[in-house]
């Protein structure tokens, strides 16, 4: 398994969940090194973070999983971590999954956590949005992405270093998957259970966050024909 491997846990408004997504990654990967960064929690959210992470990044004010991303990458690369694993803090990713995603980076540059999405469990228009984006983000990435959206994913640091997405919130996910994948990188993927009853709810807002996506994939979709 790839070392050293930092797991960064964004955070925002997640005091319900939080606490529990950082141990049970230091339960599954104890050699990780696990970096949270609270993306201006107006709840208990921070001080969970100080006490239970071995760093953090700290924002004043809301600035997006996209800024909170993109920080934390840099955070590793400054600091000699050869990969990254990134986990949500709303609870819908189930930490015991982690070293299956992990050890997945022997084979593949970015390893994606995979839902099913098919079933019952997936509200609609949640399943609507994530199969029509995946689809074109796979036409446009030139990839076998199966999960688009799935912000549960662990990456090679040589990966980080060279690939500069845009975006301050969900877009900057959309976009990262299709400068990595028109680079050359190789995408795995490994299945993770669909958890949608947990204590937090999802930061996700269908309209909007679907909105900036579709400008993501709209700015690229000259990569289709290429």
């Amino acid at each position: 398994m790839i070392e050293p491997l930092v797991c960064i846990v964004p955070a925002y408004n997640a005091d319900a969940s939080v606490e529990a997504v950082v141990k049970g990654i230091k339960l599954h990967l104890p050699r990780a090194l696990v970096l949270g960064v609270d993306d201006g929690s107006t709840d208990a959210t921070r001080s969970i973070l100080q006490r239970t992470c071995d760093q953090v990044i700290l924002f004043d004010v809301n600035q997006g999983k996209g800024v909170a991303l993109r920080e934390s990458f840099q955070w590793a690369v400054d600091n000699g971590a050869r990969g990254v694993l990134q986990i949500d803090a709303d609870g819908q990713h189930d930490p015991s999954v982690a070293p299956a995603i992990v050890a997945a980076l022997d084979k593949y540059d970015i390893v994606i956590g995979t839902r099913e999405i098919s079933g019952k469990a997936v509200p609609i228009h949640r399943r609507f949005a994530n199969m029509l984006s995946t689809s074109i983000t796979r036409a446009i990435s030139k990839c076998p992405v199966q999960d688009s959206q799935s912000g549960y994913r662990a990456i090679r640091i040589d990966v980080l270093k060279k690939i500069k997405p845009q975006g301050t919130r969900y877009e900057f996910e959309t976009d990262f998957i299709i400068l990595a994948g028109n680079a050359g990188f190789t995408f795995g993927s490994v299945p993770i259970p669909v958890i949608y009853d947990s204590p937090t709810p999802s930061n996700f807002r269908p309209l909007h966050s679907s909105f900036q996506i579709a400008k993501v994939l709209w700015r690229h979709k000259s990569l289709i024909f290429r």
